[in-house]
């Protein structure tokens, strides 16, 4: 996007107030958006002031800036930012957008820029002598199927062709552009093909077409109805023939369920005797404890005819263990047993799994010295930190020379101390101590490949 920047300081006007029409336009677009939010009604009051003065000046942004509580670069950094806001002075009378992009391109929109540089103005965003018209080339307007197209104010025309494009502008450059049609110009409605309709031409064949489809609807509902009446006929009395016919039903599905059987619909009308019915039901026997085995005597007898008679089960008796032979216990033996079953368990004591810190006079403790003028960082020994410096240096251990000469038994003892468990064999303070000893952080590198952390 190129740099877009306010007109000259001469162009511009000294002050910019809305219309009364706009100012109440302008209050309910503020009043549209929620409290604290007012600035995003920026946007619209833009347009409304461009729409009333034509292009946007500098005073109509801090004016606006000003309604909305908004510092003034915000306001210029909208107005700047969106190429729908002119920034300087357009043609009193019309603004001609031109389409250029593809779709219009393919279809002649450089001849119609060619035009408007010839009648209006060579350049982009220049009026013509009088003021009156100004031109400049803009992004797709939306109506690539009508294309070539421009816009003048809020109106497209579409279907242009140069010389009706030079007729547009010499009528809105007379004052007349009110008395041209916005849409095609080429007398074709909306985007219909351009060739024109190739079907249903005229009102009369709309009409004719859909009184036609009606009719054969309503031919092929009697068609299926008629086969219906003609199995239902032979049925029906010969005197009935004259009467109404009653509706047919076989769309109805054939089925004996509850909710389509008429018989089911109503109580039979016949009545049943009390005797009958009372004889016709059967009681199911109670239940008790003296019948809970016995089967009904026609049950019963079918049974003996194929196995036998019946043999009712016994309720089996209560389940009695067997004594174990030689497993009483003497006098000795219960005894024993009671005092087992009555012994408290005993509980070993949990032993302390932290290991006991070495004792300063252990012989494996390392040999420590005064503290001499110069001494080493010992920091630069991967995992010693600054308090583990510290207890280094109470144990007397101030240079790299001293960690280097340490023993197995003297770093373990110092492990210990630490409870580092075994922190000081993985780190291998003593090479790196080495390596320290003989020639600083230069070696260090030298040996491990890295600085010391």
């Amino acid at each position: 996007m190129s740099v877009r920047r306010l007109a000259e300081a001469s162009l511009q006007p000294a002050s910019f107030a809305f219309n009364r029409a706009n100012a109440a336009a302008a209050k309910q677009w503020i009043n549209k958006y929620p409290k604290g939010r007012e600035q995003s009604a920026i946007i619209p009051l833009l347009m409304l002031a461009q729409e009333q003065e034509g292009w946007v000046t500098k005073a109509a942004i801090e004016t606006i800036s000003d309604m909305l509580g908004m510092p003034y670069i915000r306001g210029l950094e909208v107005a700047t930012f969106y190429t729908q806001y002119q920034l300087n002075p357009v043609g009193t009378r019309a603004h001609i957008q031109v389409c250029g992009t593809t779709p219009c391109m393919l279809r002649g929109s450089e001849a119609l820029m060619d035009l408007c540089r010839s009648k209006i103005h060579h350049d982009q965003f220049h009026t013509n002598d009088k003021g009156t018209l100004s031109w400049e080339e803009v992004e797709c307007l939306g109506a690539c199927v009508n294309a070539p197209m421009v816009m003048i104010f809020k109106d497209t025309f579409e279907d242009l062709t140069p010389e009706r494009l030079a007729e547009i502008i010499d009528l809105y450059d007379a004052g007349k552009g009110a008395s041209v049609t916005p849409g095609p110009q080429n007398g074709r409605i909306t985007s219909e093909p351009i060739t024109g309709l190739t079907t249903l031409k005229s009102e009369k064949a709309i009409l004719k077409t859909t009184r036609d489809r009606d009719a054969k609807a309503a031919a092929k509902a009697a068609r299926g109805a008629a086969p219906a009446a003609i199995v239902a006929a032979p049925a029906a009395p010969a005197q009935a023939s004259a009467g109404p016919v009653a509706p047919s039903k076989a769309s109805k599905p054939k089925t004996d369920a509850p909710e389509t059987s008429p018989a089911l619909e109503t109580p039979s009308p016949a009545k049943v005797a009390p005797e009958t019915e009372k004889a016709a039901s059967v009681r199911a026997p109670r239940h008790s404890a003296a019948n809970a085995n016995k089967a009904a005597p026609e049950v019963e007898k079918v049974l003996k005819q194929r196995s036998g008679p019946i043999v009712k089960a016994e309720p089996a008796a209560a389940f009695k263990a067997p004594e174990a032979k030689g497993t009483q216990l003497g006098a000795a033996g219960k005894t024993a047993a009671a005092k087992t079953t009555n012994a408290k368990p005993t509980s070993a004591k949990p032993t302390n799994a932290k290991t006991a810190k070495p004792s300063l006079e252990d012989k494996n403790r390392p040999a420590g010295i005064a503290r001499p003028a110069l001494v080493d960082d010992l920091k630069l020994i991967s995992g010693v930190a600054p308090k583990i410096e510290g207890i280094l240096h109470s144990l007397g251990i101030f240079t790299y020379a001293q960690v280097a000469s340490w023993k197995k038994a003297e770093r373990e003892w110092v492990d210990g101390y630490l409870s580092f468990h075994g922190r000081i064999e993985r780190e291998d303070w003593v090479k790196q101590a080495k390596a320290l000893a003989k020639g600083g952080v230069a070696e260090y590198i030298r040996v491990f490949g890295k600085k010391p952390v």
